[in-house]
Formats: structure tokens, sequence, C-alpha cells
């Protein structure tokens, strides 16, 4: 798993596949967050424009994905 991605649709695969493995009982909660939130640090400016998920990104991950991802940022950054 590469930290930093510089194509939106590889950046969203990415995202997709830690969620979907998450689903599938392969991974904790714990790691699930673990991994988004490496991956959000290293890529925050091209995840979220104007603190809204960028269309291109949100496209492909669906909107539950979507909503998981948001749940994990929000939660990971009130808690620094």
């Amino acid at each position: 798993m590469r930290a930093v991605y510089r194509n939106p649709r590889e950046l969203a695969t990415c995202l997709k596949d830690i969620v979907d493995t998450y689903h599938d009982d392969l991974i904790s909660y714990e790691k699930m967050e673990e991994r988004i939130m490496k991956i959000v640090d290293a890529n925050r400016d091209a995840i979220y424009k104007e603190k809204s998920m960028s269309t291109k990104i949100a496209n492909v991950l669906g909107e539950k994905r979507v909503e998981i991802i948001n749940e994990v940022v929000e939660s990971k950054t009130k808690d620094v």
C-alpha cells in the first residue's frame, strides 16, 4: 500500500479496498481506521476539497464508503 497517490482514481480504489476488506471481516475496525488515516493524512488536499470529499473520489467509492471514511476522519480529527 502506497501512502501518496497522484491519480484520484487509484487513491479512491485504495480507500475502497480498505473499506471492503473491513466489510469482509478480514481486518479490524481499528486497523481500518489506522490505514485510512495514513492515506488521508498523506493525501488530504486531493481527498478533501473545501471540507467535503472530492466528487471524483466520492463517485468511485460510493455513498456508504464515503460515510464510513468521513466518520473515521471526523472521529480521529476530534481526538487530536
